[in-house]
């Protein structure tokens, strides 16, 4: 049977070598690369030890509604408990809120950890990550106060609760209510759908920020405003008191993810919830957007991770399993397929740790704003789309085996779709990235990252990685035409054509870029090797260029097609019958 395993030498590679991030860390604290390198062992091993153990046995005891009560699965109890007495909770906090303040990258690094071993016991830790970030973000300093400790050690859980029935993607059409008390709180009122952690015994209390409608509210998006609701009352010494009339009223049946409570909770039943508001009124979607971006990049983390541990779990049982005389690696489809999972796996990990440590750079360079938003639909979406294609791969190399439940990988498959479809679906990613981050940034943002990645090309001379230098170069001017076609279909209002092609092309952005962080390894890779790297940092090191050699082969020759799809076939689907 596999076993939990981490490529910690690949993570150490981009953390160290490619990105650097001693340096990044010594600006803002005293923890050196080997302090880093302590943090990161400790809690690979806390991880295989306390987290990696409850992924399958949480998936087949799942979630339970008995009694009004939302029960986890047990074994998730003390995991969760030895989490926060280990402190995992405050990695990437300040020290003076009892954090460890490592990078950004790292704290990435450390969510890919958790969620690659158990996603289900991850998303309550996530979530509430998420809610205590807006109120650390935009909250008073009464509700910093009130809240910070109690969620960064582990006593209260927290959630984002924004779907309703029949507005699903559509935030604006929501119709929960606020209504202003005396006391300046707010009487709140309606059924929100789909919230994950919505509630659990994992915590004494859970802290839930509410998009909700106040009275006299314009209409759409920008009538919503942000409050805090806890699920039990508070008072302003932070002592807990009775029911705050929020209640879980469905669990809902999933394909994956059944240690998560995706719950229906109703607020107000008994017209006695009182909410707080959060920040400004009429700034709710700004203010929760705080938490949705970071959400989708979590999105992208799961979907990276949960590949990671496939892929690993794979590469564990090709080298295992015996076929026609040999272990079905030295099979020449078998070995071709466990080759570009790497280069894939690899190439996520590169762009969502290059993404992470660019929240860290931008406090010099703000400019770099524009490519982290850039970024964050190209990562949440093509690394949940490709997470999901390397769990399918997995289960296709394991055979019946991967069929079954018996080695694991099946549920990774079941568990990490969902990544692709919560947070706003890749669909509505592919709509936003070209129209607002590419179209009304006017090209701006996707300029610069084009402009790194020509620089990149120009490092190198001479026969080396010739062809895949000229893929590249040709994919580049593909990208340029289709960026300059769909400014010039918004300006003909062909808007039908951009959203038809929207899809199609972060995908391609997506191959492009992960084409990019690979060839930066590849080099790096290289400055090692003809430096006399030996022995088993050689053959790493060499890996490195065959991932970007392999993913430039099997992916980046797809972006061919895929530009000639968008530029040469458009069509009006909107016209298209069905």
């Amino acid at each position: 049977m596999a076993i939990y395993q981490t490529d910690l030498e690949d993570i150490y590679f981009n953390l160290f070598e490619l990105l650097k991030v001693d340096q990044t860390a010594a600006e803002s604290s005293d923890l050196g690369a080997d302090d880093i390198k302590e943090i990161i062992a400790q809690l690979d091993k806390f991880i295989g030890q306390e987290i990696y153990p409850t992924r399958e046995a949480g998936d087949k005891e799942g979630v339970k509604l008995v009694d009004g009560k939302v029960i986890v699965p047990e074994i998730f109890k003390s995991a969760a408990k030895s989490y926060h007495e280990n402190g995992w909770m405050g990695l990437g906090y300040p020290e003076e809120i009892e954090g460890i303040p490592v990078p950004h990258s790292v704290n990435f690094l450390a969510e890919s950890l958790c969620n690659g071993a158990n996603v289900s016991l991850g998303l309550y830790f996530g979530l509430t990550r998420g809610a205590l970030n807006v109120i650390r973000a935009i909250g008073s300093d009464t509700q910093k106060s009130l809240y910070t400790n109690p969620m960064i050690t582990g006593r209260w859980g927290g959630t984002m609760c924004l779907t309703e029935a029949g507005a699903g993607s559509d935030v604006g059409a929501l119709t929960t209510t606020a209504t202003k008390l005396d006391d300046g709180r707010y009487k709140m009122k309606g059924v929100k759908i789909f919230i994950s952690s919505g509630d659990n015994d994992l915590y004494e209390n859970i802290i839930h920020l509410v998009l909700a409608r106040t009275p006299g509210a314009p209409a759409g998006a920008k009538g919503l405003s942000l409050f805090i609701v806890p699920k039990f009352e508070v008072d302003q010494s932070g002592e807990l008191g009775g029911s705050n009339d929020v209640l879980c009223t469905k669990i809902e049946e999933k394909m994956g993810i059944h240690g998560s409570a995706t719950c229906e909770l109703t607020f107000g039943d008994n017209d006695n919830c009182i909410g707080e508001l959060i920040g400004n009124e009429l700034e709710g979607m700004q203010n929760m957007f705080i938490m949705m971006n970071e959400a989708r990049l979590l999105c992208g983390i799961q979907g990276e991770s949960q590949a990671q541990m496939a892929f690993q779990l794979t590469k564990q049982y090709v080298n295992e399993r015996v076929q026609f005389g040999t272990e079905i690696i030295n099979h020449p489809d078998v070995r071709k397929s466990v080759l570009k999972m790497r280069a894939m796996t690899r190439g996520m990990r590169a762009l969502s740790l290059y993404t992470g440590d660019l929240f860290d750079r931008v406090k010099k360079s703000p400019e770099l704003e524009g490519e982290i938003a850039l970024l964050t639909p190209v990562c949440k979406a093509y690394l949940t789309d490709y997470g999901f294609q390397v769990a399918v791969d997995a289960i296709q190399l394991h055979g019946g085996y991967g069929f079954c439940s018996e080695y694991g990988v099946e549920q990774y498959a079941r568990d990490l779709k969902i990544a692709s479809i919560y947070e706003g679906t890749n669909g509505i990613q592919a709509i936003h990235f070209v129209m607002r981050k590419i179209l009304k940034d006017g090209g701006k943002a996707f300029g610069g990252v084009a402009l790194k990645i020509q620089q990149t090309v120009k490092k190198e001379s001479g026969d080396r990685w010739q062809k895949e230098c000229a893929l590249i170069a040709t994919v580049m001017q593909q990208g340029a035409d289709i960026v300059r076609q769909f400014g010039e279909w918004a300006k003909g209002k062909e808007i039908d054509a951009i959203l038809g092609g929207s899809t199609d092309f972060l995908t391609f952005c997506g191959h492009l870029v992960m084409a990019w962080r690979l060839m930066e390894s590849a080099q790096v890779a290289s400055i090692q090797l003809d430096a006399g790297a030996s022995g088993e940092q050689q053959e790493f090191y060499q890996s490195k260029i065959v991932d970007f050699e392999i993913f430039c082969h099997n992916y980046l020759t797809a972006n061919l097609g895929l530009a000639e799809s968008i530029l040469k076939f458009k069509d009006s689907y909107s016209s298209l019958k069905i």
